[in-house]
């Protein structure tokens, strides 16, 4: 019965992500998204409280796939450069393949909804540039790396570019990739970042 309510649980989410990648800039109902999932609405309600927490659940989502996966690259990689690099690719990935999750994490999707669910996807970027401040930190902490300006302007420039990107990708409808041309704006980017940048460091990436 459990596993029966969990995957329940994950066809909602999954149609909430659906509904919201094929119908940009609109408002989906608790309505809607029962019709695309086959059941009434009521019946949503017995697996979620709200449609906020279904909207959490993606949101839990996002930080799983995303956080798991920045540990693994902190693992396979020791230099500053890559792991800034394949930290930020890992991102515009998971935006690439999840546009309806894009549009909650951008807060586009979250117009007239609770204001935690705001708080919760600032949080969200906000431990990714934490993360990204880290990294550089501890590399110039080991005098691996020599910044143009310090660690926190550096991790702000780094995932506001990423954002901005994702926001290209929301305003094209998704058809703009966030990875488009990636190595190519990698290398102007790193070459602004560091003042002696690796010239491999995002490569083999896209």
């Amino acid at each position: 019965m459990a596993a029966e309510k969990l995957s329940r649980r994950q066809l909602i989410l999954e149609a909430l992500a659906r509904e919201l990648e094929q119908n940009p800039g609109s408002r989906i109902t608790t309505a809607s998204l029962g019709k695309a999932v086959g059941v009434s609405e009521a019946a949503l309600y017995r697996h979620f409280a709200s449609k906020a927490k279904m909207f959490e659940g993606l949101i839990d989502f996002a930080e799983e796939s995303v956080f798991a996966r920045v540990n693994q690259i902190l693992k396979e990689q020791s230099r500053a450069e890559p792991r800034c690099a394949q930290l930020l690719y890992l991102l515009l990935a998971f935006s690439e393949r999840n546009p309806g999750i894009t549009r909650v994490l951008l807060g586009d999707a979250l117009v007239g909804e609770t204001e935690r669910l705001l708080v919760r996807v600032g949080q969200f970027f906000d431990r990714v540039e934490t993360q990204l401040k880290q990294i550089l930190r501890e590399a110039e902490m080991r005098s691996e790396i020599v910044l143009s300006a310090d660690s926190t302007v550096s991790a702000n420039l780094m995932i506001g570019f990423a954002e901005g990107l994702m926001h290209q990708y929301l305003r094209s409808r998704f058809k703009i990739s966030p990875l488009q041309q990636w190595d190519a704006k990698w290398r102007l980017l790193s070459t602004a970042l560091f003042s002696d940048p690796d010239p491999v460091s995002g490569q083999g990436l896209g």
